[in-house]
């Protein structure tokens, strides 16, 4: 069953009680990078670790978004610059112990590519931040694989 988070905008980023930020190159410039993030929002199934289904809602301003093993999202974007900066909060899931959740991509332009920096910023009660705390490696892992992935991805394209 979803239940509905509380509505957070793009300040939560900085204030989160968990902030979780990680980095990494691709040789795609920013242009393509933010195509793929915000405009091929269906493609993010094909490059992303964990996601299997992801659909845009409202005229592009919202997502549908299913992991592998079942927890869904749906979204609400707060940030579309291009080139520059895509940010989206989780309006409803059936993740337990989730209070909020944003996820804010950066892009900036690093030689012929781009520097992305993701950060996962959530609340929950301990219990939750204990675990993702404990589970920031292996997301750093998905991150970096994910991040690998679109650079082929957009290679081919």
């Amino acid at each position: 069953m979803a239940r509905r988070l509380r509505p957070v905008e793009l300040d939560f980023v900085a204030s989160a009680p968990l902030r979780l930020v990680f980095t990494a190159e691709v040789a795609a410039p920013p242009k393509a990078v933010y195509a793929a993030l915000a405009q091929d929002v269906a493609g993010w199934s094909c490059w992303f670790t964990g996601v299997s289904r992801s659909a845009p809602t409202d005229d592009g301003w919202g997502r549908e978004v299913r992991l592998t093993g079942g927890t869904r999202f749906t979204e609400t974007v707060l940030a579309a610059e291009p080139e520059a900066h895509y940010a989206y909060r989780v309006d409803t899931t059936n993740a337990p112990g989730l209070r909020a959740l944003l996820e804010d991509w950066r892009l900036t332009p690093a030689g012929g590519g781009t520097r992305l920096r993701w950060t996962f910023a959530a609340a929950g009660p301990a219990p939750f931040q204990l675990a993702m705390t404990l589970a920031r490696p292996g997301l750093g892992r998905a991150f970096r694989d994910s991040a690998r992935a679109l650079d082929r991805r957009l290679a081919t394209a």
